[in-house]
This record gives C-alpha cells, sequence and structure tokens, in this order.
C-alpha cells in the first residue's frame, strides 16, 4: 500500500526529530520519503555497510544487532514510530550494526542527501537530532544491570558541563597551595619539606578533581520504553535509583533561569502520581521534555490499542468467530538472561536451611533479610566475649591435660571439678546465650514480597512481633539509597517504598537495585493482572450488549419496517 501525504505528516509529528516544523514543512520533507516494506527476518542493512539513508519504522518491529570479538550483542528492539541509521550519517562512517526485521516491517527512508540538506538548513532540528545521537551513543557505552531483556533507551544524559565547571571552581583556584610551595622550594627556601608539601597538595587537589569529574559522570537521566528512571551516586558515600513506570506520569515541564535561557540548558520535571523526578541541569531542556513526552504518548497510545483489540477479540468470542492467534516471537530474538545470583558465602550452602540467608524464596514469596554487616554490628560484643572465654577455656583444659598433678573433673576423694575451668565453663552459656539472641533477633526481622503484598516483618525472641503489610498495586514509587564506605563496599542499602501517605523500608538489605527491581516487577504485574480482570470484566459486559444489538438487528429492521407499513 502507497501512504498518503497526510498520513506521513501525522506520523512524522510523533517523532520528536522534526518538533519544531509545521505542516507545509513537514509535508515537504513527507514528499521526500521512500516507502519500502520488509518481509520478516529481512536485513534491512549490515554492519560496516555503506551508510545512504535514515530509516523511520511506519509499521512493525526490528532487532539491532552488532557483532562485536566473536560475539553477537544485542543493542536494541524498535518499534513503530522509531527510527534508526542516523548515527553513522551524523559521524559518516560505515554501519556500526545489523538491522534486521522482526516482522513484516514498513519503513519510510530520507536519503543521506536529503537528510543532510534537512539537518543543515533547520537549526531546531540539528538540535532535536543532537540530543538524540548523544543519548544514544552514551547508552551504548554503558551496560546497566538493572535494564529487563525487552527494555530498550531512548533517552539517556548527564548533567550540563557548566555543574561539573562550578564544582571544579575551588580545586582549581587551590592550586594556588602547590604552586607556592614549587615557588618557595626553588626561590624562597630550597628544602626538601617544602617540596613534599607542594607534591602532597597537589597529589590532594588532583585526587579532589578526579573525584569530582566521576562524581559528575556517575549520575544519569534516562528514559526508557517502560520507565523513567533518576540515577544518582556520590563515590564511596552514597547511591540511589529513583524510578517510575512511564503509566504513571501526570505531566511534563521545562523550568530555565536566564543562565539556563542562555546556555541552552535546565530542568526537565517529570510529574508522577506520587510525587515528580527531576532531571537536573540537562542539555536542551526543551528538546528532552518533548522526547519525554514522545515516549510517554507512546505508552498511552499502545494501551489503547490493546484494549481495542481486546474488545474485538470479546466480540469474536461471543459470536463464535476464531480469534486470530498472536504474532509468534522472532526465533532469533534470544531468551533473557537468568536473574543474577545473589551474593551468598558458599560455606553456608551446606547448611540446607534459611536461617543466615540474606535472600531466599519459598514459593512465590521472596524473602530478605538485613546484611551480615548489621548482624556483626548487633552481635560483635556478645561474639567476642564468647571467643575471649573460650580461648581462656581451651587455655586452661591444655594446661590441665599437661599437667600430671591437675584434671579437669578428679575423682580422688570425690567428685572435684577444677575451679577455673568449671568458672569458664559456665560463663559460656550466658555469653553464648547472649550471642544466640542477637543471630535470632537479626534473622527474625524479614522483608517480604509475595505475589500480592509486601511485608516487613520484625520480630523479638521471646517477644512482641510487629508486622506491616501493604498490597503491591497501592505501591506509588519505590527508590533505595546506599549510603556510607560499607554500603558501597559491601553492596547494602535500604529500599523505600512509597504506600499512599506513608512509607515502608526494607532497611539495609544485600543488593538494594536488585530489591528494588524485584518490587517493581512484582507490582507491575500485580497492577497488570487486577487492571486486566477489571477491564476484561468490562469488556465481557459491553461484548455482550454489542452481540445482543447485532443479533438482533434484522429482527429490529423487519419490526421497524413492519411498523412503517401499516396504514394509518
Amino acid at each position: 500500500m502507497t501512504i498518503d501525504t497526510s498520513a506521513r505528516v501525522a506520523f512524522l509529528k510523533k517523532i520528536h526529530l522534526f518538533h519544531g516544523l509545521d505542516d507545509a514543512e513537514l509535508a515537504a520533507v513527507a514528499d521526500q520519503l521512500d516507502e519500502k516494506g520488509y518481509a520478516k527476518g529481512e536485513v534491512v542493512f549490515q554492519q560496516d555497510g555503506k551508510a545512504d539513508s535514515f530509516y523511520m519504522i511506519y509499521a512493525g518491529s526490528v532487532r539491532v544487532v552488532r557483532k562485536q570479538d566473536g560475539r553477537e550483542m544485542q543493542l536494541a528492539l524498535l518499534v513503530k514510530n522509531d527510527y534508526f541509521g542516523e548515527m553513522a550519517l551524523v559521524s559518516n562512517r560505515r554501519r556500526s550494526a545489523t538491522v534486521t526485521t522482526l516482522t513484516d516491517t514498513t519503513l519510510l527512508i530520507l536519503s543521506r542527501q536529503n537528510f543532510e540538506k534537512l539537518f543543515k538548513t533547520a537549526p531546531e532540528l540539528r538540535t532535536n537530532l543532537d540530543l538524540a545521537v548523544r543519548s544514544r551513543k552514551l547508552a551504548r557505552s554503558l551496560r546497566f544491570k538493572w535494564l529487563r531483556p525487552d527494555e530498550v533507551i531512548y533517552f539517556l544524559a548527564r548533567k550540563h558541563p557548566l555543574v561539573l565547571y562550578q564544582k571544579l571552581f575551588l580545586p582549581v583556584a587551590a592550586l594556588a597551595v602547590p604552586l607556592f610551595f614549587f615557588y618557595a622550594w626553588l626561590v624562597i627556601l630550597p628544602a626538601l619539606l617544602a617540596l613534599f608539601a607542594a607534591l602532597g597538595s597537589l597529589i590532594a587537589i588532583g585526587l579532589w578533581i578526579a573525584w569530582l569529574v566521576i562524581d559528575w559522570g556517575n549520575d544519569y537521566y534516562i528514559v526508557t520504553n517502560q520507565r523513567v528512571v533518576w540515577l544518582e551516586k556520590v563515590v564511596g558515600i552514597y547511591d540511589s535509583r529513583q524510578e517510575t513506570p512511564l503509566s504513571m506520569v501526570v505531566s511534563v515541564g521545562v523550568e530555565v533561569n536566564q543562565i539556563g535561557r542562555i546556555l541552552d540548558y535546565g530542568n526537565v520535571i517529570v510529574r508522577t502520581y506520587v510525587g515528580r523526578i527531576p532531571f537536573s541541569n540537562v542539555d536542551h531542556p526543551a528538546q528532552a521534555a518533548k522526547m519525554i513526552e514522545e515516549y510517554w504518548n507512546r505508552t498511552k497510545e499502545a494501551a489503547v490499542g490493546m484494549e481495542k483489540e481486546a474488545m474485538k477479540n470479546a466480540i469474536r468470542k461471543k459470536l463464535g468467530i476464531p480469534i486470530p492467534p498472536p504474532p509468534k516471537p522472532d526465533s532469533d530474538t534470544p531468551p533473557p538472561p537468568p536473574p543474577p545470583k545473589r551474593g551468598t558465602i558458599a560455606i553456608l550452602r551446606f547448611l540446607g536451611a534459611n536461617t543466615l540467608k540474606l535472600r531466599y524464596e519459598q514459593g512465590e514469596t521472596v524473602v530478605y533479610r538485613k546484611h551480615w554487616v548489621v548482624l556483626v554490628q548487633q552481635a560483635w560484643m556478645p561474639l567476642l566475649a564468647t571467643l575471649a572465654v573460650l580461648l581462656i577455656f581451651l587455655y586452661r583444659l591444655f594446661q590441665l591435660a599437661i599437667s600430671p598433678d591437675e584434671a579437669f573433673i578428679s575423682l580422688q576423694g570425690g567428685l572435684t571439678v577444677d575451679a577455673w575451668a568449671g568458672a569458664l565453663f559456665i560463663a559460656l552459656f550466658p555469653f553464648a546465650f547472649w550471642l544466640g539472641y542477637e543471630i535470632m533477633d537479626w534473622s527474625n526481622d524479614k522483608f517480604e514480597v509475595t505475589a500480592e503484598q509486601i511485608i516487613d516483618v520484625d520480630r523479638k525472641p521471646f517477644g512482641t512481633e510487629t508486622r506491616n503489610a501493604a498490597q503491591l498495586e497501592n505501591i506509588l514509587s519505590t527508590n533505595y539509597e546506599r549510603l556510607g564506605i560499607w554500603g558501597n563496599l559491601f553492596n547494602y542499602g535500604t529500599v523505600y517504598i512509597t504506600v499512599g501517605g506513608s512509607k515502608l523500608a526494607f532497611e539495609d538489605v544485600l543488593d538494594p537495585a536488585g530489591v528494588q527491581s524485584d518490587i517493581d516487577r512484582r507490582r507491575m504485574a500485580r497492577s497488570q493482572k487486577k487492571s486486566e480482570a477489571a477491564v476484561a470484566a468490562e469488556r465481557e459486559r459491553m461484548a455482550e450488549w454489542l452481540v445482543t444489538y447485532h443479533k438482533s438487528a434484522q429482527e429490529f429492521a423487519n419490526e421497524e419496517r413492519k411498523k412503517s407499513q401499516k396504514p394509518e
């Protein structure tokens, strides 16, 4: 089929690259597009091939794969309204990946000549393209372990370099200190002390500058096809990830001050039902907001499309018409990778119990405990006391064993026990009981994620139990914090779950990013299940009405015809 100009213009309006063009300009672009259909499994272009076109997916989906070091690496799965092929055109290089269709696909193609002419003559389009290319380059250079197999990064940015320059002002100014010491060593006081002071201060300032640069580079703002994510990390001190599904987004706004208007940077505010996620000091904020809005609107359109198709299938079912099967997944699509294993101490595996496990599963329930660092903090005193008494007791037994005149238990003159050994043996019991109590207290504090709810259980040995629970579908947002050197070194932190006006906290759990992902996956699955059940019930009711009308339409028409034929 041939796509007319009006349909092409409507299609281009949905793509952020062309934001800023009016209808006449979009129509001119639409007339330059070539339309081409590809069968499922057909190669659009090969890696290392010549870059001569820019592609937009009007219908269907494609897979982007790169071969590197003899291995095939999937870069992205792109769907309707996505585009590809622009990076090789911008950098004037050969293709960096192979693109293959996953389904029957229709592409709109812009030649290299028209592509370069268009983006050279329209400055706003150059800004849009620059933002998109930088996002894709950065996304390809990074690998986030928490990304799901079917998740694609569409927008990825750091804070504007000006933020880094502002932070570097003080350490750069502090370079005057080593310069002064070098001057003193060369001119005023040629002593080793001045040289060491110069070198020491220079190394310290160099480390300070390196720390600031790494810290600036560790903050990311991300939009995928499923969620909005803000990653924030202060090296060795703080690590957090705040995210919300695209379906929870309410609006997208831009905040820019006077300097930001001049240098084209500012804040993009993503508002959700529970609060907001600020993308602070990003480059080209207006264009970034348009990108986020595009993918947010896609989520809404996809939900509407799925609902329409489900309604059609419900009517088909009521009428006894066979329901068309869903499209089969492409055989070339790699299976999702296995879930990452949680860190455990191998020596504990032989126990066969969950007493000291930090994460384990019971059926559909996942149970977490606080990190062993917390156990050590709770139990170090009774542990040291128990070990000290035990070592002294063993040393006393050794003395008794090598002494011909002494014994631990003597039967001469009646049953007697060595006083020191006996006292130490008895002293072991209260310290061992104290140690066991602390271990039980640590082990009894659990955080559970079931198929329907999250549960925080605090139970004191031989004491009270506190249990806080919340339904998964009532969770509004999640975020985690990994604080301090110990938290970063041993990878533990606290996951915060916002439920209504309150918060639950999974405190000091191992791999808080993984725990957050577990909760979000369960929450999304639960919410989707409940939503699907409610929608399905309403759909069935509507389908019943429509089928009743369909079956009765002829009867109503006959009755109306008879009524009109009656003589007055």
